[in-house]
């Protein structure tokens, strides 16, 4: 399925290869600076916007930019797309140092929106006031909401979370396979999500087969349904003092520490195997990895995978656009933003790619709201997905390393999964790297 290819490396992918990568980057830095340095500017009347992106945001892909330039044939657009993110967002952040080589629009990742709303809003244009634009979900904007609420970013996709589960895999073991019933299993507690692990474990007579495939897919979504995570408004690091964090190491550490996972990190080395070799019977996803767990978990699986809505929201993932101000063509990029990023286009993107939206009104549309996948056992994804997305607090507070240490706690529980680990001894490694990252 050509949608998972494109969604996970839209979103998670950070180096398949970075040499490729770079060369589509490079290109960010423009071959010809406009008036404002962007490469974009007006010339005899025609009007020419630059965009830096990275993976399969779906303008490109889906055709849409050649919609807007066919109904606006005064306006050029020409569209870089890298393909590994962290490549990209190496190179924004030196063109935004230099004050060159950018874009007059440029791609914005969820896990980047904190640190370039805290030191470099002042080299992107306030959306706040463009009109139409209150159909976002609230948390959505605040996660490129700076200081001053000047608002860096539209978004474009969310990834709100659910639980995907072999049908075939609970029945051995005992449990049930309906999706409403496997949903009440752990209903409101993701620590009732641990105690299935454990009655599947007793059950099932696999001992090849374990419950989930990681603890750092249970510890990811457990602290993404909070509105601090990591970090407190005031920028500070709270999360060893955080009951959002402690919690949910403590009951990650449980499931690695008492061999209810596969110790599979998710799109690490072995994950893809797993998802073939049926080797774990659970896993977290949000909205976007399930065209990659189609993909690799292959044909032979169809009908055997489902999905039960998690006990809590959360979200993982997401991207915006953001326009930057010393842009000579602002204006222009202003509304080719507001018009990619408007309930009908995100639909659209939907529908072709499956970028879930962040556009309350999109996810009511019945193209989003009625989505089925029949992959999944017809499972009924847009409800699923979109119920999730509504849960999720107003207020997401984010900070600047919050990719790091997200990778930084994941790499902690695998000491506890694979290297025998305790949960202390995992805890004084992570704080310690922690503190190396963010010192």
């Amino acid at each position: 399925m050509s949608r998972a290819r494109k969604l996970l490396r839209t979103r998670v992918v950070a180096g398949v290869s970075a040499v490729a990568a770079l060369g589509l980057v490079v290109g960010c830095s423009g071959g010809g600076d406009g008036d404002g340095g962007t490469g974009g500017g007006v010339k005899d009347g025609k009007v020419t916007i630059t965009m830096g992106l990275f993976g399969v945001m779906g303008y490109k892909e889906t055709g849409l930019l050649d919609r807007y330039m066919k109904e606006n044939p005064n306006v050029r657009i020409e569209a870089e797309v890298a393909g590994d993110e962290q490549t990209y967002y190496t190179a924004l952040q030196t063109h935004l140092s230099a004050g060159s080589g950018l874009k007059d629009i440029q791609g914005i990742e969820i896990g980047r929106a904190k640190e370039l709303a805290d030191t470099q809003a002042a080299k992107f244009t306030d959306l706040s006031g463009v009109p139409g634009a209150d159909h976002f979900l609230p948390w959505k904007l605040s996660q490129v909401t700076a200081k001053d609420n000047k608002v860096i970013g539209f978004g474009t996709d969310i990834g709100p979370m659910a639980v995907c589960y072999r049908k075939d895999l609970f029945e051995q073991a005992g449990l049930p396979t309906d999706r409403e019933e496997v949903a009440k299993l752990w209903e409101g507690d993701w620590s009732k999500y641990v105690e299935a692990g454990k009655d599947f474990k007793k059950g099932t007579k696999n001992d090849k087969v374990a419950f989930m495939d990681s603890s750092s897919g249970l510890f990811n979504a457990m602290i993404y349904g909070n509105s601090e995570q990591f970090y407190n408004e005031s920028g500070e690091l709270i999360y060893k003092d955080n009951p959002a964090i402690t919690e949910a190491w403590k009951l990650a550490s449980e499931a690695g520490g008492t061999g209810l996972t596969a110790k599979l990190r998710q799109f690490q080395p072995g994950w893809d195997p797993g998802l073939a070799n049926s080797t774990f019977a659970t896993a977290v996803c949000p909205a976007w990895m399930l065209g990659h767990i189609s993909e690799k978990a292959g044909p032979a699986n169809k009908g055997k995978w489902d999905v039960a809505k998690a006990p809590k929201g959360a979200n993982w993932g997401g991207s915006f656009l953001g326009v930057i101000d010393k842009s000579p063509v602002k204006e222009e990029a202003k509304k080719l933003v507001a018009w990619l990023t408007a309930p009908e286009q995100q639909e659209f993107v939907f529908t072709k790619v499956g970028n879930f939206p962040s556009s309350q009104e999109a996810l009511k549309a019945p193209a989003v709201a009625d989505a089925k996948s029949e992959y999944f056992s017809d499972a009924p994804i847009g409800k699923i997905f979109g119920d999730a997305a509504q849960e999720i607090p107003d207020k997401q507070v984010l900070g600047r390393k919050d990719g790091t240490i997200k990778d930084i706690f994941s790499q902690g529980l695998t000491l506890i999964e694979s290297q025998n680990k305790s949960a202390d001894e995992a805890w004084k490694s992570t704080e310690d790297r922690i503190k190396k990252a963010t010192g």
